[in-house]
């Protein structure tokens, strides 16, 4: 997540969407000032500074205080953990909270979405990158973990079921609409965006469609509903 007071735009992080590729590259632009919120490691020394974020700490009433057992096992943060103020997939109604009124409606406020079932399938095949092939559930077994397996980013750009930011950009159309986006805050459009956060590649590798059947295509049009919706996306 991003909060640049510099360009006044806010970046919503979503997940499997290629937000860590646009977080490095937003991150050459960034001001001493601007919230910039930690990554994973091998993500975080691609960000310019790569100093494990910047500004992400709140001292905003609602951030919760850090628990005793992790100050005993000297963890007080972790870079999701809402113990910290600002965390990466924050969702909107917690993002807005601490920025309060002012900043939250006078910034350009964006993030980007994927078709969900392209998007489930991702998020299975990381999850599951490191496993042999004899530990390596199905997907459906995947998705029988119910929450544990659900990946969804309606409420990182929605407040009580409405959305509320100015732009959700497709991963499908990902270059256009992160120009598009780049423009609306004042920034050159042709900013490269990196490859970052891949899976292993793999020769022959399925599509997203032949993963589903009409069970499984249904537990994530539920996870989903509200993306889909909005977004009008199809299987």
């Amino acid at each position: 997540m991003i909060v640049s007071h510099k360009h006044k735009f806010i970046f919503m992080k979503t997940m499997k969407t290629a937000s860590s590729s646009m977080e490095i590259a937003l991150s050459e632009v960034l001001g001493e000032d601007d919230i910039l919120t930690p990554a994973r490691g091998d993500l975080d020394v691609m960000r310019k500074g790569g100093g494990g974020g910047q500004n992400f700490r709140s001292d905003h009433p609602d951030v919760p205080r850090i628990p005793l057992w992790r100050k005993l096992l000297r963890r007080p943060e972790r870079y999701y953990h809402p113990t910290v103020g600002f965390f990466e997939h924050m969702p909107a109604w917690r993002a807005k909270r601490y920025l309060g009124d002012e900043i939250w409606n006078s910034y350009y406020k964006f993030a980007f979405e994927r078709n969900p079932w392209d998007r489930q399938v991702s998020f299975y095949r990381y999850k599951t990158r490191s496993l042999s092939k004899e530990k390596k559930p199905g997907f459906k077994a995947f998705l029988a973990k119910g929450k544990r397996a659900q990946v969804t980013n309606w409420s990182i750009y929605s407040i009580d079921d409405e959305v509320v930011l100015d732009f959700i950009g497709r991963y499908e159309n990902i270059d256009e609409d992160f120009k598009t986006a780049l423009k609306a805050i004042g920034l050159p459009d042709d900013m490269a965006l990196p490859k970052a956060n891949l899976g292993p590649k793999r020769v022959n590798r399925k599509n997203y469609q032949d993963y589903y059947d009409d069970e499984s295509q249904k537990i994530v049009a539920d996870w989903s509903a509200g993306e889909i919706e909005y977004m009008g996306y199809e299987f």
